[in-house]
């Protein structure tokens, strides 16, 4: 007896405690979608998009932009024009302009997202090609509301295998290890939002170049992080004059197995990477007997695959990259060797020697002979 009445004192003294600390949704600022640029005088403006709960108002977002020199300046300037208390810990989208981007050392402005708890680090991180702006304000009217959209967006063209998906846990993660370089989405505000690939950076976060859909797939094969995804070449010699082109062959590839052997000799690492990809035929629009020459059409689209690769592996060397991870092989393998070029990857990678095979199986043509 006395033991419910002890629990019976205690839910009665918790109620008005409880009651007192609650806040009604309509009453909060979400922050759910964060945004940085720089204007046209290089001063940094801040974004924030939430969504509005009062049945009165007519939109379903509210924007605001503020110039400040931080981003912890600027959620105290969107508190003094919020009515809502501004929570900040439910960020899915944070959006950073490529003119910020073309800037090293951006990646300290973020200083606060990871020293602040109350931030969430499970936000995609997003780069943007022209004002951040223009995607904020953006307010499409047939779909969700855009943080919820913008969240959809990139998770559907990751599981698509065209653009990667980073975190700012992730984001973190690539900017302090060493043997790796960062990698991030990339969007462009046309009519509507559109993935345009994936911004590859270097080794202070500095913008590098931009992989379209199908190079951001092969850099996906490359990480070990493809699920199925579909990819797309040209056969020559099946071509023909006109308008349209026939030389075109499409097929899904359900998934993919890499192996890297890495060596280091004379003062030189050494990468053997071998790629196998099982495909099922999706598109093939030239005449082609896959039953009887399945073989030679398998060694077509590997050379052409091979070439690929290899163009893009020739980019990363260029600007001195290494978003693959490549690195973190030569730690693992050539740990004495790799010790002494770690501060400075990006260069020991340009110079390193990478070898590439590509290996295919048609094991699907579709039901079409």
């Amino acid at each position: 007896m006395k033991r419910w009445l002890t629990l019976g004192l205690l839910v009665l003294l918790c109620v008005p405690g409880c009651s007192n600390d609650k806040i009604n949704v309509e009453e909060l600022t979400l922050g759910l979608m964060l945004g940085m640029d720089l204007d046209q005088d290089n001063h940094m403006v801040y974004y924030l998009s939430s969504p509005v709960f009062n049945k009165e108002a007519k939109k379903k977002n509210e924007e605001f932009g503020r110039k400040t020199e931080t981003l912890r300046q600027s959620m105290t300037g969107f508190d003094a024009m919020t009515t809502g208390l501004t929570i900040r810990g439910k960020v899915q989208v944070m959006l950073i302009g490529k003119r910020v981007l073309q800037h090293p050392d951006w990646f300290r402005l973020f200083d606060v997202v990871y020293r602040d708890a109350k931030y969430s680090v499970n936000a995609r991180v997003v780069a943007v090609d022209g004002p951040v702006s223009e995607v904020i304000n953006f307010y499409p009217l047939d779909k969700p509301r855009l943080p919820l959209h913008m969240t959809r967006l990139i998770d559907t063209a990751n599981r698509r295998g065209i653009t990667v998906k980073t975190t700012l846990q992730e984001l973190h993660r690539q900017m302090y290890e060493k043997g790796t370089t960062p990698s991030i989405s990339e969007v462009k505000m046309g009519k509507a939002i559109e993935v345009k690939g994936t911004a590859v950076l270097n080794e202070r976060g500095k913008y590098a170049e931009l992989l379209g859909l199908q190079e951001s797939t092969l850099l996906l094969i490359l990480q070990e992080r493809a699920k199925e995804m579909n990819l797309s070449v040209q056969i020559p010699g099946e071509d023909e004059r006109g308008p349209i082109r026939r030389s075109a062959i499409t097929f899904r590839v359900k998934s993919a197995k890499v192996k890297i052997k890495t060596k280091h000799v004379q003062d030189k690492f050494q990468f053997d990477i071998n790629i196998q990809l099982p495909i099922a035929l999706s598109e093939r629009l030239f005449p082609f007997d896959v039953r009887k020459k399945g073989d030679k059409l398998q060694k077509a689209i590997e050379e052409q695959l091979k070439r690929q690769f290899e163009q893009l592996i020739r980019s990363f060397q260029k600007h001195q990259i290494d978003p693959i991870g490549l690195g973190l092989n030569a730690r693992a393998y050539e740990y004495q060797a790799y010790k002494k070029v770690q501060d400075h990857w990006g260069e020991a990678f340009a110079k390193a020697d990478v070898k590439l095979s590509v290996k295919t199986e048609i094991t699907d043509m579709g039901p079409v002979k």
